[in-house]
């Protein structure tokens, strides 16, 4: 090989490593999918990129993306890029290298974990908690923090389709990588299921289908998690609080007082889980007409009732941390599959979204100090 073309090959090298997987948002290098790579005196660049699976989903945007890298290389004159498929062994070596061959771990339980943890909790349904749950999520991945969001209303998923995500996960072995939409990395029950059928499931079958979207899911080293609970405080809540224990939770409420009433036992059960209660967010808040009266179709105050309530029955300040006034588009924003905060970020309520979305990103990371780390010391023989 002449020195201009191995001076051509360690820059393709390194355009290569500027090319990241669309799913798990890796450099390809790292990941060890650059199988074989070549360039001739004449500049034509030889390379065979290795697909996590045969069916990938997304290798249209992975031939896209390193073909434009290439060719964006001085020297070189055609690119003939060659997508093959991983063995189960170069699999299983991927899987070990990205989470530490520990496949059933649950790294947001390990005592050295600083990801926040966000259970979105609700007495009642229909008070918009699945809305308030990937509102935040894209407003906070805005922010430039890598946020998950874990479905864990088994019963009555939406998160998918509020986030507009389609597609299906992609799995190397028995690890399971999640689609990413609006840079929020999404899991639920609804991408397993054919079209609209319904999850019939007892409660042992709930808990593991929880402990396997934690544990078996690529989240990578997340900032923030929210996990979007099922209404009231059953099995998923439960699970929960013992997969999860450090999780906090962010109770939803209308301002109406039998949604708040309801409100206020899901928050309740924080005193029998142990579990810190970040805050209450209000959402169908009374809404500002264009004459400027005030239509409060639910009713007002529901949500400093519930926070009120659980900072006496806690013994902690439970803030009332937003109030969501009732607005027609964030509903429809949700059904498009694009979050008002990122379609209509000055509307009212995406406003007050992105406010609690400050709150909750302004948040330092739990404290290691007083965690316990699993340790047994050392008797002196």
């Amino acid at each position: 090989m002449t020195q201009a073309a191995t001076s051509v090959l360690e820059a393709v090298r390194t355009a290569l490593g500027t090319v990241k997987d669309p799913e798990i948002r890796r450099p390809i290098t790292d990941l060890g999918m650059v199988d074989r790579l070549e360039v001739t005196p004449e500049g034509l660049v030889e390379v065979t990129v290795l697909l996590t699976i045969a069916g990938c989903p997304l290798r249209d945007t992975l031939t896209r993306d390193v073909t434009t890298a290439v060719r964006a290389v001085p020297g070189v004159t055609e690119v003939q890029l060659t997508l093959g498929v991983m063995t189960d062994e170069q699999r299983s070596g991927l899987r070990d290298k990205l989470k530490g061959g520990a496949t059933k771990d649950i790294p947001f339980a390990r005592a050295e974990s600083t990801t926040r943890v966000y259970a979105v909790a609700s007495g009642k349904g229909g008070v918009g908690k699945s809305t308030v749950t990937v509102n935040l999520a894209a407003a906070l991945a805005a922010r430039g923090l890598t946020v998950g969001v874990l479905d864990a209303d088994i019963y009555g998923f939406s998160v998918p389709r509020m986030l507009g995500v389609t597609g299906r996960p992609t799995r190397v072995g028995d690890m399971i990588l999640p689609p990413i939409a609006h840079g929020v990395r999404v899991i639920s029950v609804g991408m397993f299921v054919d079209g609209n059928t319904p999850v019939v499931w007892r409660g042992p079958m709930l808990h593991r289908a929880l402990q396997q979207f934690l544990a078996d899911v690529y989240w990578t080293d997340l900032d923030v998690l929210l996990m979007d609970l099922p209404p009231g405080t059953g099995d998923v809540a439960i699970s929960t609080a013992q997969l999860l224990p450090t999780a906090e939770l962010l109770v939803v409420t209308t301002p109406q007082d039998a949604a708040a009433e309801v409100a206020e036992r899901a928050g309740a059960i924080s005193l029998q889980t142990r579990q810190k209660i970040v805050g209450v967010v209000e959402n169908m808040s009374p809404m500002t007409l264009p004459d400027g009266t005030v239509l409060d179709l639910f009713g007002s105050g529901g949500g400093e009732r519930v926070a009120a309530s659980l900072s006496r029955s806690t013994g902690t300040t439970v803030p009332l941390l937003g109030q969501i006034p009732l607005d027609t588009t964030l509903r429809a924003a949700g059904d498009a599959g694009a979050p008002l905060v990122l379609q209509s970020p000055d509307s009212p309520a995406a406003l007050a979204l992105q406010k609690v979305a400050d709150t909750l990103s302004e948040r330092k990371p739990r404290a290691l100090a007083g965690l316990q780390l699993g340790l047994t010391p050392k008797r002196n023989m």
